[in-house]
């Protein structure tokens, strides 16, 4: 089986060295490169082309929002996870806006840390149920911006349904239990919806129900 190539960005040398040490660990995972910094993030993941790039936010120079969004338009696109604190950190939301796939948070258990390049490797958005909670419930709590637009047109009542409960972070096991469908009609509710709203995985569909006021903000 081919290993994922991934490719480690953080202005922390003692950062990336631990994830190295970790994922060079695991069989199926194989770091090919390291950046300190977002320019040569973006010049390595052109260069190296690596399947995932795990990637700080606040870095000298070109942070990781600028970074990513140039790495998932670019020549060879990567599937890029973003790497946050959560206690300071303001713009988790631009990068998952500007393309990332995911998200870390440094504190969490190596094996979720495994998992999570994992996933996203095979396409899908990483939305582990506990540390997603987390973070739309930092989005929910900040001021919106600019309001809400109208919700999205083209989805029955049933995906408008679905949408809003992926949005809150269910599960698809979740999401069937709730609405009394089985979890296969859930998973397939959520392909249509991707399909239909033309999101690039899960995590662009809690984007989109935020934004379109499916999912309301607090106060």
């Amino acid at each position: 089986m081919t290993a994922v190539r991934v490719l480690l960005v953080d202005d922390q040398p003692l950062v990336r060295t631990a994830l190295r040490m970790v994922i060079g660990e695991a069989a199926d995972l194989e770091v090919v490169g390291e950046a300190d910094g977002g320019a040569e993030a973006v010049r390595l993941a052109e260069r190296l082309a690596p399947d995932v790039v795990v990637m700080d936010i606040r870095m000298p120079g070109m942070d990781g929002v600028e970074a990513t969004r140039r790495i998932t338009t670019g020549p060879s696109p990567a599937h890029v996870i973003v790497l946050t604190t959560f206690d300071d950190d303001d713009y988790v939301y631009g990068a998952l806006r500007a393309g990332a796939a995911g998200f870390l948070v440094k504190d969490m258990a190596l094996d979720d840390i495994l998992d999570a390049i994992r996933v996203v490797a095979t396409g899908d958005g990483l939305l582990a149920p506990g540390v997603t909670r987390r973070l739309i419930r930092e989005f929910a709590a900040r001021p919106a911006a600019p309001p809400p637009a109208r919700a999205p047109t083209g989805v029955t009542e049933r995906e408008r349904e679905v949408l809003t409960l992926v949005g809150a972070g269910l599960t698809n096991a979740e999401i069937a239990e709730r609405l009394s469908i089985s979890a296969a009609t859930a998973k397939t509710y959520v392909t249509r919806l991707l399909a239909k709203l033309d999101a690039r995985d899960r995590v662009h569909l809690v984007i989109i129900a935020y934004e379109t006021g499916l999912v309301g903000r607090t106060d």
